[in-house]
């Protein structure tokens, strides 16, 4: 009698065994995905706040120089007033630095420190002040705007986002260009 019903018996073993082992892997890919898209969105916020505490202390440096004389930036910022806020903002991006590190892979990383350095080139001929020469602040925005489109390449693949994004464009803008000579 029990070898009549040892096939049915062996079936339900089975089928319990085959149930649990597809529930199981259901569930760990559920919370691998949901995992990997909350990963995601930290990686996004996190590069995303970083570029703008990037932009914001080059657009401090920018207002400097137009005081300093270099007239491709407008909405001057006396030096007096401007390099305490281009501190408060380099501390800023200091900050937001910690998190690209915890959050970010290699290659977004070094791009990301790649943009900060040129962005520290700028802050510097801002702090000599009169002595940079145009061709040195032109070359170091063009320097920063090829870094800022690495950052955005390689986040955008970090992020899984097809395609690269549009690139900044030279330094300085066409109708910056001094159009007198």
């Amino acid at each position: 009698m029990f070898l009549d019903q040892l096939p049915a018996l062996i079936g339900v073993v089975v089928g319990s065994a085959a149930s649990y082992a597809t529930q199981n892997l259901t569930e760990r890919r559920r919370w691998k995905r949901q995992r990997e898209e909350r990963w995601d969105e930290k990686r996004f916020e996190t590069y995303g706040r970083y570029a703008n505490a990037l932009k914001a202390q080059l657009r401090i440096a920018q207002r400097i120089g137009a005081a300093r004389g270099f007239t491709d930036v407008a909405d001057p910022v006396d030096p007096a007033e401007g390099l305490p806020l281009l501190a408060d903002a380099e501390s800023h991006r200091a900050q937001e630095w910690e998190s690209v590190l915890l959050v970010g892979d290699a290659a977004t990383i070094a791009a990301a420190r790649r943009w900060h350095e040129t962005i520290w080139t700028i802050e510097l001929l801002v702090r000599e002040g009169a002595a940079v020469d145009r061709d040195k602040w032109t070359r170091a925005h063009q320097l920063a705007s090829a870094a800022r489109d690495a950052f955005y390449v390689s986040s955008r693949r970090d992020l899984g986002i097809a395609g690269a994004p549009p690139p900044s464009g030279e330094w300085p803008r066409p109708w910056q260009v001094d159009l007198s000579e």
